[in-house]
């Protein structure tokens, strides 16, 4: 298998877990009474199922960017970007001549 899948199959299994102990802090805690509502309805055990995978999509995502953005190569080159100094610049104008009919003001 290849190294990137394993790495994100690695990274969908920590995002489920995340989303599994998630859940059980809403609940436990009480957030907003969803505790009350999961474990009180019919239909908790669903909603319960459809919270661990959309978070668990969530979290996937976010653990999965934050592995591939720490394997960036940085070599020896220069960390962080250039930094840019902004210089003024004289730029010679010449004084509008007027044209009939239009009158400028300075």
């Amino acid at each position: 298998m290849p190294k990137l899948v394993r790495l994100y199959i690695q990274s969908i299994a920590v995002g489920l877990a995340l989303s599994v102990l998630f859940l059980g802090a809403l609940i436990w805690l009480d957030i907003g009474g969803l505790g009350g509502l999961i474990l009180g309805s019919s239909t908790g055990l669903v909603a319960a199922a459809m919270l661990i995978v959309f978070n668990g999509v969530i979290f996937a995502g976010a653990q999965f960017a934050y592995v591939i953005m720490r394997m960036a190569d940085h070599g020896d080159g220069p960390r962080g970007g250039r930094a840019i100094r902004l210089e003024p610049v004289r730029v010679k104008v010449e004084a509008r001549k007027s044209m009939p009919g239009k009158t400028f003001r300075r």
